[in-house]
């Protein structure tokens, strides 16, 4: 079965996605459009997201081009294994909405580094505002823009250059409207991704199943499950090639809790979707985001795995090469190139929902940080609601046109997207999640700890990646060293990150406690036990989450 790009019929299809999207988007910009100048409105949509726009925003906005296209990918090269991410996201997010929300809601947060400003001091909130700005745009921002304009390239032809400005130019529309636009707009992105995600791997299983002389699509998971064996593992033995990815029961105990908390609770990106709603609202959206999350696995892990079994069997030989060499990457736009003409424009346009809700969900925190935390607090003080968000959008167009320069010189591609995102902001992930868990349980805890925790931190996860070369040691109680691609001996980073963490915690918890004056600390925040009290109907819900996550990890192990 050989491409033939995008026909007509396709080009109907996403044209259809694009007029959906973009006419449902104004409808709403006009209903609201008095209240834009209201900057809480324009950035956090206070009050007017019902639970399923922020659960539908949250996936929309978390799903992108490094799952679909990184994440197939690792499902290629390593399987199952590397759904953990998805499913220990679903876990979470139960954690976040049972724990996080209420404190942010109780204390009226709604940044990230006004959370740091109002615990700690200003100087940790404008280091980390600095850090963030940096860390969405060069990492973040790229990631998706690259990975995206890759498969759109790959599929219509059209250079990376050009797919990079029109993705840039779609997102901005949405984001300049504000976050009320974005968070319905992703409502229907979710509908078109979930389809054309559905659409692409229920194909591709038949594809399998096709392959063997079989039909149907659960035919095809058996092939898959039964000539891959090796590919159907959450848990992998030192043994396997993949384990400095997903070193063992790191995955359930270590790293990977490390990587969601900090990613879902302590991020702006991804909390701005529930912090203008309020606790019962923000609880049952989270709620909902967790059961999308356990389907995404059958969306982004099973299509790559379907590519690896029939690349195994000597399909895409030279289609997944690039520079003459296997690029795990190509393996989504492969399979959505050998899809029949309309179905291909489904899964284009639910690839581009994708790419365009996550960017507008970053450009527009990447804005509400620069414009909240740093010109309103810094560069203009006495700055009107009007002219907050004429920066705010401002700072939005500013950081799509960066992103697009910036993109080229990063070697995304030399890495694999999903890894590259993991691995950079693994680098602080431990330090930013010890200060914000510490400073919601714990008064005492001084923004000297908080500072040490930033900096220390990243220093110490630096440092750490050459200690077996150092002491010659590459396998001991505390890690199992592996070569890099340049032969140094490495600790895996998720196994570097639970380390570091560790590292931070007890560093602040020394710091603080010889601090005579954290006895009286006037920073701590508001919390009381009936903060946590939940309802019974997501009482019910994260029971279902935790039981369907124990029997995959079970059946999977």
């Amino acid at each position: 079965m050989q491409s033939q790009g995008l026909q007509t019929l396709d080009y109907l299809v996403f044209l259809f996605y694009f007029v959906v999207v973009a006419s449902y988007g104004y409808w709403v910009y006009n209903r609201k459009k008095a209240k834009l100048e209201s900057s809480n409105d324009f950035f956090l949509a206070e009050g007017s997201l019902t639970w399923w726009a922020i659960g539908a925003s949250l996936i929309a906005s978390n799903i992108s081009a490094e799952q679909f296209i990184g994440t197939s990918g690792d499902g290629f090269k390593m399987g199952l294994a590397i759904a953990t991410y998805e499913w220990m996201a679903a876990a979470t997010l139960l954690i976040v909405a049972i724990f996080f929300m209420p404190i942010y809601l109780k204390n009226k947060i709604f940044t990230m580094p006004q959370f740091l400003s109002q615990r700690y001091s200003p100087t940790v909130s404008l280091i980390m505002a600095v850090f963030w700005l940096m860390l969405y745009i060069t990492v973040n921002l790229t990631s998706i823009l690259y990975l995206g304009a890759l498969a759109v390239s790959a599929i219509s032809g059209i250079s990376i250059t050009v797919c990079m400005i029109g993705m840039s130019i779609f997102a901005g529309i949405i984001t300049l409207g504000g976050m009320k636009v974005i968070g319905y707009t992703d409502v229907i992105q979710v509908i078109f991704l979930v389809l054309g995600g559905l659409v692409t791997a229920y194909l591709a299983l038949n594809m399998v199943s096709e392959h063997y002389g079989d039909t149907g699509f659960l035919n095809g998971l058996n092939h898959l499950m039964t000539k891959a064996p090796e590919h159907f593992h959450m848990i992998l033995q030192k043994g396997n090639e993949n384990y400095p990815s997903l070193p063992g029961l790191t995955v359930l105990i270590g790293g990977m809790w490390i990587i969601n908390l900090n990613y879902w609770g302590c991020n702006q990106y991804i909390t701005q979707r529930a912090l203008g709603a309020d606790l019962p609202t923000a609880r049952n959206g989270i709620l909902f985001a967790a059961f999308l999350k356990m389907m995404m696995p059958i969306i982004v892990v099973l299509p790559g795995i379907a590519a690896y079994l029939l690349h195994k069997e000597g399909m895409f030989q030279q289609e997944m090469l690039t520079n003459g060499v296997v690029n795990k990457d190509n393996a989504y736009p492969i399979l959505l190139n050998l899809l029949p003409n309309g179905l291909k424009g489904l899964s284009f346009a639910a690839l581009t929902a994708a790419v365009v809700a996550s960017m507008a969900g970053k450009a527009n925190s990447i804005s509400t940080i620069f414009t909240l935390d740093i010109y309103k607090n810094y560069l203009n003080p006495g700055a009107s609601e009007k002219n907050l968000v004429r920066v705010g959008k401002i700072a939005v167009i500013a950081s799509l046109v960066l992103a697009i320069i910036v993109t080229p010189l990063m070697g995304i591609d030399k890495k694999g997207g999903f890894q590259f995102i993991q691995e950079y902001t693994g680098y602080v992930s431990p330090g930013i999640f010890a200060l914000f868990s510490l400073g919601f349980f714990w008064k005492r805890t001084t923004s000297k700890a908080a500072l040490f925790a930033l900096i220390g931190g990243v220093t110490f996860s630096i440092l750490s990646k050459y200690i077996p070369t150092w002491t010659g040691v590459n396998d001991c109680l505390f890690y199992t060293a592996y070569a890099d691609e340049t032969g140094t001996m490495m600790i895996p980073f998720m196994d570097r990150m639970g380390w570091v963490f560790i590292f931070c915690v007890t560093s602040m918890v020394i710091i603080t406690l010889a601090d005579p004056e954290s006895k009286n600390n006037p920073k701590g925040l508001e919390i009381d036990p009936s903060m946590f009290k939940l309802t019974p109907s997501f009482l019910v819900g994260t029971v279902v989450v935790c039981v369907m996550l124990l029997f995959l990890y079970t059946y999977f192990w």
